[in-house]
């Protein structure tokens, strides 16, 4: 069996630069490490808010490291460098705009400018790319709301079978 690639990318200009450790993409991995129970190899990247680079480094770890899942972190705002919602979609074939929808939703209960993140998600290939905000703390509460669809989603595109630790996140499979 094949090992499950989960691919982490933070998009951050001074992270990438090394002005600051990245304590975002360290905290996707930790959570999805409590979550998934399945075996699975991170791919993981720090790159500048540079859209050509995120579109370019998206493409590389769906093409070539057959990553099933890839979650970024940063560059969802207003401010003019934010082009990660415009990378994501220049590279997915579908959008899946109901991810962002919930990601706001649920970030509204803990700040008002919630409405100015552009988070979303789509798909490439049989691969489900997710946006998450730069936060720590709003990176877990947005991934507590969404996960329990991933999964599903990613069984939906003949992807591989991402079991999780029930006890911490349980995903939503529908009875067949």
């Amino acid at each position: 069996m094949d090992i499950i690639k989960i691919g982490i990318i933070t998009v951050s200009d001074r992270a990438n630069a090394g002005i600051y450790e990245d304590i975002s993409g360290k905290a996707i991995i930790n959570t999805l490490n409590e979550y998934l129970i399945s075996s699975w190899n991170e791919v993981y990247r720090i790159v500048p808010d540079e859209q050509k680079i995120i579109e370019n480094t998206l493409i590389d770890f769906v093409d070539n490291e057959n990553c099933c899942l890839v979650i970024t972190t940063g560059g969802t705002g207003p401010a003019k460098r934010d082009v990660t919602p415009e990378a994501t979609e220049a590279v997915c074939d579908r959008m899946m705009p109901g991810f962002g929808e919930l990601m706001r939703t649920e970030s509204l209960k803990y700040v008002p400018t919630a409405i100015l993140s552009r988070q979303t998600a789509g798909l490439r290939g049989k691969s489900l790319i997710v946006n998450l905000p730069g936060k720590p703390k709003s990176i877990r509460e947005c991934l507590d709301a969404v996960f329990p669809a991933i999964p599903y989603c990613i069984d939906l595109m003949e992807g591989p079978f991402l079991k999780c630790n029930e006890s911490i996140i349980k995903p939503f499979r529908p009875n067949k």
